[in-house]
Formats: structure tokens, sequence, C-alpha cells
């Protein structure tokens, strides 16, 4: 119960909903403030409001008695002369007498919501043109009274044509920019950080190769939609690194079985007598069989990452022991082997048995099909080592086979197993180099760069 529950609250849509939710309120809040802040800013759309102002601004004589108003900018006070057929007030004591009052408003008819003042609205008619007004009670000093403002339909409907509509206009178009802005941001963090584990798994799994079958995807903070399917993966490359595993373990074992028995074979060929002719052509596939084999070993060797221990090398140095290794079969094909270091004391990290064995094979298989009385090449460079013959080279069609198992080119001397530039291939793979192959025109030219 505890997972479903941990589950639940880690689902995807959960979290986009909450985003959602999030950014309504919010924007909600945002117009509700902004709501505000327009009341404020736009008094006298309000009547009620702005008779209350005009009640708070009331200013008195000694007597308690008004006599005008404190000038402020906010509601000013020449607006009841330059529009005196448009807006009026009046103040009455609590008695109903005028005690002050603009000039609009001496011609307010003698209707009793007038003259008998409450709290409350009024309206009335005069020339066709109708006021709404608002009847506001004040107190002062324990004496109570009432102010009266009256604003006309035509002033009301001017403000809100004129003013009122084009700002709500703008105001429309800003909140909904607001909350475009509002619901994108949090829709934005909210996927950012959701879909950061998923993005997390992706870049895992790219990672993944036959060298790192052992690796599964991470299932923390992963959303509960997405996890059913990254344990499915997990599942997968658990099965695909035990069949891989025992394919490893079958070429290994099988290579190692085979070993004693050619062994034993060729001991028995060279002991028998050649009457009939046939000893040296057994003992040649004998030694045909033994070099494949061996080199099954090396290709199962080469695809196991526990194989390698990684150690800083001078690479010039290998490269010597592996020209020195090769120079009777480069002489008994006349084939010069020469080496050129452009940098001094090149350091690599890696195995020494492997990048041996890389070497090794790069150059034998540059000696097997370079022509009689030339030359093999090596350079070593601080991040390059570069292999060149001079034979016939490959077909650009043939150029990507290179590197597969069991492709043998066309001019070789021998009849190898054609897994030499695959061992190769693989000992790159294990150490993060590059292998390419180019025509070199005339030639083949071999390049690993790490």
């Amino acid at each position: 119960m505890p997972s479903v529950k941990k589950r639940w609250l880690n689902s995807l849509a959960l979290k986009i909903l909450l985003a959602f939710i999030a950014g309504a309120l919010l924007s909600i809040g945002l117009l509700i403030l902004t709501g505000m802040v327009v009341k404020e800013r736009l008094p006298g759309m309000d009547l009620t409001d702005y008779t209350q102002a005009l009640a708070r601004a009331l200013q008195f004589d000694q007597h308690g008695d008004p006599i005008g108003f404190t000038q402020g900018d906010q509601y000013p006070l020449w607006i009841y002369q330059s529009l005196s057929e448009d807006v009026a007030y009046r103040i009455l004591d609590e008695k109903g007498r005028v005690m002050l009052m603009s000039p609009g408003a001496q011609a307010w008819p003698p209707i009793a919501r007038i003259t008998a003042p409450q709290e409350g609205s009024f309206s009335f008619t005069r020339n066709g043109v109708v006021y709404d007004g608002v009847t506001a009670p004040y107190s002062h000093q324990g004496r109570r009274g009432f102010i009266q403002m009256t604003a006309s339909s035509r002033i009301i409907d001017f403000l809100h044509r004129g003013f009122a509509l084009p700002f709500i206009r703008f105001g429309i178009e800003l909140f909904s920019l607001v909350l475009l802005v509002v619901f994108g941001f949090c829709a934005w963090i909210t996927l950012k950080y959701s879909l950061r584990p998923l993005r997390q798994a992706s870049a895992d799994a790219a990672m993944i190769s036959p060298r790192s079958l052992d690796a599964r995807l991470q299932t923390q903070g992963m959303p509960g939609e997405i996890l059913p399917l990254i344990d499915s993966f997990n599942q997968a490359l658990a099965r695909l690194e035990k069949g891989y595993r025992s394919q490893q373990d079958f070429l290994a074992k099988a290579a190692h079985e085979l070993k004693t028995p050619l062994t034993l074979l060729r001991a028995e060929l060279e002991l028998m007598d050649d009457r009939a002719g046939v000893r040296e052509p057994l003992l040649m596939q004998v030694e045909h069989l033994a070099r494949q084999v061996q080199q099954l070993l090396l290709l199962a060797e080469a695809s196991e990452p526990l194989s390698y221990h990684f150690v800083p090398l001078d690479v010039a140095e290998v490269t010597r022991d592996s020209l020195q290794f090769l120079q009777p079969i480069a002489e008994e094909v006349h084939v010069s082997l020469s080496l050129v270091v452009s940098d001094e004391a090149v350091m690599w990290h890696a195995d020494r048995g492997a990048l041996f064995t890389l070497l090794k094979n790069l150059m034998e298989n540059a000696i097997q099909h370079a022509p009689a009385e030339s030359d093999v090449r090596t350079e070593i460079t601080a991040g390059c080592i570069t292999v060149r013959d001079y034979g016939p080279g490959v077909t650009q069609d043939a150029l990507p086979l290179l590197f597969s198992r069991f492709w043998r080119g066309a001019h070789r001397r021998d009849s190898g197993a054609g897994l030499g530039l695959a061992i190769c291939h693989e000992i790159a793979l294990a150490h993060g180099w590059q292998l390419a192959a180019e025509n070199a025109q005339p030639g083949l030219r071999l390049t690993l760069k790490r």
C-alpha cells in the first residue's frame, strides 16, 4: 500500500494537473488584485464609493457645520463647477436642511428621496436626462448628516465609453497575456522537473552497449506512468545480458576445448611417416584451425569488459614490441616495417595486452595485403595511430565490412579466419577509441584515435 501511494504522488498527470491548478489560482489572485487597484484608480464609476469619499473629505467650522472639502488631487472639486449640469453634490443635516451644495444641486427636483434623505440610491429625470444619485450618512463630533451626489447618465455613459471600455479592453488583453505567461511558466517548470528522470533514463539507455549490459535504468523519482516501462526495459536488459553472457561463455569454452585436441592432433601428424605425402597438407589444415581457435579466444576476451586492466602505457614501446613480433612474417613475404613517432613519450591509458593485440592485428593485416618490396608504415602522434600499406586497398562498398566478423579481403596472402580487424574493433570500443579505415590510393590506411 505505501508503494502504491508513493507511485500515485509521483504521477506525471497529477503533477501537470497541480501545475495548472496553481497557475489558475495565481492568475485569479492577480486578477483580483488588479481589479482592486483599478477600482481605486478609477473613482466615479461607483457613486456610492465616490459619495463616501466626499464625506471623508468634508471640512467643518468650529461649530461643526460643513464648510467645504479638503482639496485633493484624487477627488477634484472643479468638476462640480465645470460640469454643473451633469454632476452635483449637497450636504444636509440630520433634519434635512441644506448646509452646503454645488451649483448643479439647485435644480434638483423636490422629491421625497432627496428632501427627506435616507441612506441609499435615488434617481430623477430633468430635461430628458436621467440622473442617478446616492445618499450617504456622515457623522462629526456626534452630529449626524447626509451627503448626496448625482451624476447624469450621459456623463456616466461618456466616461464608460471614452475611458472605461478602452481600459477594460486593454485590461483583458493584458490579463490574457499574463494568464498565458503564468500558465506557460508553471507548465514549463513542472514538465522540466517532472520529465527530468525520463530524460536521464533516455540518456542512460543510449549509453548501454554490449559492453555495459549489466547497467540498469534508475527507477528512483520516475513518474508512475513511466515506471512500468522502465521496469520492463530493465527486465529485457537482464534477459539480453544473460543470453549474451551465455554466448560469450560458450564461445570461450568451445575455443578452449578445441585447443587441446588440435594440439594433440598436430603432434600425432608430426610423428607420422609421410609416405603418402599427406602430412604437410594435414599440418596446414590443423595450423589453420588452431589459428581460428586462437582468434575466437581473443575475440571472446576482447568482448568481455572484465578482461581489461587499464594502466598508463608508452604507445611507442608497445608498437615496437608488435613490430618485433611481426618482423619474421614481414621478412618472409619481403615487406619492410617502418615506425615514425612524431611526439615523444606518447602515453595512453590502456590494457597492455589488448593494445599489443590491436596493433599486431592492424600491422599483420597490412602485411598480408602489401605487395612484395613495399613498406608498411606506422605513425604515432599524441592522439592518433595510423597503419598504412601500399597494396590494392578495398572497394568503397567493402569499407563498412572491414571490421565485420569472418569477413576476408580478396587480396590477402593467407587464409585467415577474418576475425583480426573485428578483434581490433572490439578492443577499440572497450577503450573508448575510434577505429576507422580509408583508401589511401594506393593502399589502405587504418586510423586509431583516442
